[in-house]
């Protein structure tokens, strides 16, 4: 049996990611939240009026509001303020209230409980929660059979010319969990990239989750290019139906420098290392993404 517990900063390719774990049949063991798209605030006010408009029943934890020594840095000035971008909707204010308090701890916990389980983590953000789990609580990370994040890139960068955002977001945290020995699999910024979808590629689904997808191809079309690359869910893919991903072994290197270069990350091929970068798609990823939202024109937001 595999246990996966996503960590996440939020947007609608996250909540994308969420919906992909249900549409194939994985449970969510908890959702922690991490700043990122937007200040942890609205992190949370999405993950909470995610939950209550799709029915989720995961228990959620919110976690850092600032990334390990640097100050925050978001992605508002393309998500703008909640960063979730829509064609006029929104997720419903929740009802029950604001996430836990302790991240860190409720990982610890999930892992020190799960038994025989495989634990996997889906990171989807910055990885500050990761590497204050790993640095407090090392003595659990064992029971990690695998970390799959978004983020970093093998070329250039989206958020600076040099680095991704998930990785500009916090490097240290970046170069903390890939120190810390954990079997990381990482799905960059240049293989999201290969995997797109345009107007003509929209699903037959419900009124929110069509305004939500429209308002995040808005991204791409405003910008004069023909589709949006699809982030969040190819690393759930890579958690859900392994198979369909192909990966090398690699070493991943992070720059920490005070400079332009800080997040910029460099691939460096080996066979003799615990990380893992997405090199090969074995389907249509496009499409086993998309599949995912048409269950919800059955189900609909809850």
């Amino acid at each position: 049996m595999t246990a996966i517990w996503v960590d996440t900063d939020f947007g609608f390719d996250d909540l994308w990611a969420l919906l992909l774990l249900r549409h194939l049949g994985h449970e969510v063991a908890g959702v922690s939240l991490v700043a990122g798209n937007a200040p942890l605030a609205q992190v949370c006010a999405n993950a909470m009026g995610a939950k209550e408009a799709y029915g989720f029943d995961w228990p959620v934890w919110q976690g850092a509001d600032r990334p390990l020594k640097r100050l925050p840095e978001t992605a508002e000035r393309i998500l703008g303020p909640t960063g979730m971008r829509s064609r006029g909707a929104r997720l419903p204010v929740s009802r029950s209230g604001a996430p836990l308090k302790g991240a860190p701890d409720a990982m610890r916990d999930w892992l020190q409980t799960a038994n025989d389980a495989k634990c996997r983590i889906l990171a989807l953000g910055p990885l500050t929660n990761i590497a204050q789990l790993v640095t407090q609580s090392p003595e659990v990370t064992g029971r990690i059979e695998r970390l799959v994040w978004m983020g970093a890139s093998a070329g250039a960068g989206n958020h600076t010319p040099m680095a991704e955002f998930n990785a500009v977001a916090d490097a240290e945290a970046l170069d903390c969990v890939l120190a810390s020995g954990l079997a990381v699999d990482i799905v960059d910024l240049t293989f999201c990239r290969k995997v797109t979808f345009g107007p003509e590629d929209m699903p037959e689904t419900d009124e929110l989750t069509r305004d939500l997808l429209g308002g995040y191809l808005d991204i791409a079309l405003e910008r004069a290019r023909p589709g949006m690359a699809i982030y969040d869910p190819l690393a759930a893919l890579a958690v859900a139906d392994p198979d369909s991903i192909g990966f090398s072994s690699c070493k991943i290197e992070v720059s920490t420098e005070t400079d332009e270069s800080y997040g910029a990350t460099k691939v460096i091929e080996t066979s003799s290392s615990t990380t893992r970068i997405a090199t090969e798609a074995n389907a249509d990823l496009a499409q086993l993404c998309l599949s995912a939202l048409k269950r919800e024109a059955l189900n609909g937001p809850r």
